[in-house]
């Protein structure tokens, strides 16, 4: 049986003796428990809800902002592509021509370093999906079964809704390849 430490609010006056179960072992706690402050105390079965539901959105953000990531490294490559000129293989003769954007496949491109501006984007993208990656983990580390299961909900549901996507094209990132967000 898991072992609760009840601790005294420490939002100042007003919360009287009204304490929070806190476990660090696998419980199935709800009501009087408190997640990440002791502002967020649950006090009814509808604020469990609501934190529950809360905790699946925050989980399907987090799948949201891994694709937005996708997306704009997706968006600089393609911008990239069809602002330089791709050079073809050399030809029996030696020569070197100038092929479509549509023949970048067969051909070798030069790598593309993002603008200032772009990277800026992009370290800001990553800081939003780091910031609630943890913060999703802080909330598994209450080890609420409910809590859990929520956060597993919302990664299904977020995968499912944003990692809908053709496969195969050569255009998947490091997201793709990555199982997690905190650990890579």
């Amino acid at each position: 049986m898991a072992t609760n430490t009840t601790k005294s609010g420490m939002g100042g006056g007003g919360m009287g003796g009204h304490g929070c179960k806190i476990s660090m072992l696998w419980n199935w706690n709800t009501i009087d428990s408190c997640f990440i402050a002791s502002s967020w105390k649950i006090t009814s079965k509808g604020v469990f809800a609501g934190s529950c539901i809360g905790v699946v959105c925050l989980t399907i953000m987090l799948e949201l902002l891994r694709r937005a990531t996708k997306e704009y490294d997706r968006y600089l490559l393609d911008k990239h592509l069809r602002s330089t000129p791709v050079l073809e293989a050399p030809t029996a003769a030696g020569e070197a021509g100038v092929a479509s954007a549509g023949a970048v496949a067969a051909c070798q491109i030069r790598p593309y370093r993002p603008s200032v501006y772009e990277q800026a984007i992009r370290a800001l993208l990553h800081l939003l999906q780091f910031a609630v990656g943890y913060f999703v983990m802080l909330l598994a580390m209450y080890y609420n079964g409910y809590i859990i299961i929520c956060i597993f909900i919302g990664a299904y549901i977020g995968a499912f809704l944003f990692h809908w996507e053709p496969l195969g094209t050569g255009l998947q990132t490091s997201a793709t390849r990555d199982a997690t967000v905190c650990c890579g």
